[in-house]
């Protein structure tokens, strides 16, 4: 009696698509992203209807201000604190151990920025006003930090939820300052402190994941954690230095060139440009981000997964941001209003810009997910210094134009030099 032969083992399913588990983590956060977005858009269309002259590009400094002292925590501190707390399990003692540093840090971010602010006159208000300002950023930096343990813990339901509220509280209180004709600065206070009061239910939905069990307000401080937190915290500062300032500055001198009103042209630009630029920012801290943080100790998945992102994104964006352009006539009015029309003049170079910057932080990303902090704050402050440069050349040859022109030659410049270092890295294996 012959045995018979075993049966062959099936093979094991093929892999799925890279591009597969990206889009699908994609629409997982397109509520939130979509929620935000939309108000955004409310808003733009309300300052430029219902705020004085100048009103929209008064509302995006105040946004930028806004970032001055929330990009060291929520960019740096924050950034880091979901790498860190992903693989450890809520309530145990270095969970607690990070938590403790990344609140340290963050006092100590907004400390140093209420002191700048106090010291500059940043702000052209009155004490109270200040310290509502303050109170506010305190409560959104506490949101932040939450927001991030959630999403370390991948309780990224919760945190869909979280921003939503974000997006409606803010959007709700300054539409209702606004058509109330309130003051701007109490308009901007108002939209301000919406955001902050999120930290009341971002407190509960932590309690309600087990992610603040056992914690204690006088706990020690880990010093390994602080200096590895640091680390993001530096890539951070070079962020700030050389990205929200430059902003913060060009802006103020744009104000003080050109005026208001046809600032606001320029404005309505960059605006659009936040908006969907806001949508794409969520997307890859959201998706891209925690599975390239988790290929980290993976090389080769790690650049095939980047390498099959940025061949989705290539040709998405493209397609998208030229639908933007072929709209542009019907679309500027729309979400703003009549009289910024004329910002479809600096339409076409903003969106190439766009597109270069967006890919160029497909690479980018390699460089905060391997701690790389000397390479990090290099690529910003190079790219910094060749955008002022830009600036100086462009600004007074053709004026407010000049400014979407240095922005698209800047990122058309650094994504070059990514794609360069990619192939040289490549080559190099």
């Amino acid at each position: 009696m012959t045995s018979s032969s075993p049966a062959p083992s099936p093979k094991p399913p093929a892999p799925a698509p890279v591009w597969r588990g990206f889009v699908r983590g994609s629409l997982g956060a397109g509520v939130a992203v979509g929620a935000r977005a939309a108000g955004a858009l409310i808003l733009n269309k309300l300052f430029a209807v219902y705020a004085p002259a100048g009103g929209l590009t008064l509302f995006a400094q105040f946004q930028n201000l806004m970032a001055l002292l929330t990009t060291l925590p929520s960019e740096g501190v924050q950034v880091g604190l979901v790498k860190y707390l992903a693989p450890l399990q809520p309530g145990s003692a270095r969970y607690r151990l990070w938590l403790g540093a990344a609140a340290a840090l963050n006092a100590a971010a907004l400390l140093l920025g209420g002191a700048v602010l106090a010291s500059r006159g940043l702000l052209d208000w009155g004490w109270g006003s200040m310290g509502v300002f303050m109170t506010g950023i305190a409560l959104l930096t506490a949101q932040g930090l939450l927001g991030a343990a959630l999403l370390a813990a991948g309780r990224l339901r919760a945190y869909i939820g979280l921003s939503v509220m974000l997006a409606v509280l803010s959007t709700g209180a300054a539409a209702l300052a606004l058509l109330q004709k309130l003051p701007l600065h109490v308009v901007l206070l108002a939209y301000l402190l919406a955001q902050g009061l999120t930290v009341l239910p971002a407190l509960g939905l932590a309690a309600r994941a087990g992610l603040l069990r056992h914690l204690r307000p006088a706990g020690p401080i880990s010093r390994v954690a602080l200096r590895r937190l640091s680390q993001f915290l530096l890539m951070a500062v070079s962020t700030l230095l050389f990205g929200k300032a430059v902003d913060y500055v060009l802006r103020d001198y744009l104000l003080g060139t050109y005026g208001p009103a046809r600032t606001d042209l320029w404005q309505a630009v960059a605006k659009l440009s936040d908006n969907y630029t806001m949508v794409f920012a969520a997307v890859m801290s959201s998706v891209f981000y925690p599975r390239l943080a988790a290929l980290a100790g993976q090389p080769r998945a790690s650049r095939n997964y980047l390498r099959g992102v940025l061949g989705l994104l290539a040709p998405v964006l493209a397609v998208g941001l030229g639908l933007i352009f072929a709209c542009r006539n019907w679309l500027l009015p729309l979400l703003f209003a009549p009289q910024l029309l004329g910002a479809r003049d600096f339409l076409a170079p903003q969106l190439l810009g766009d597109w270069a910057k967006f890919l160029s932080w497909i690479f980018i990303f390699q460089l905060t997910v391997r701690a790389r902090t000397g390479r990090y704050v290099a690529v910003q402050a190079g790219s910094a210094m060749v955008f002022a440069g830009l600036l100086a050349v462009l600004l007074p040859r053709f004026g407010l134009e000049g400014a979407v022109l240095a922005h698209a030659g800047r990122y058309g410049l650094l994504l070059l030099a990514c794609v360069a270092y990619q192939v040289g890295m490549k080559n190099d294996k």
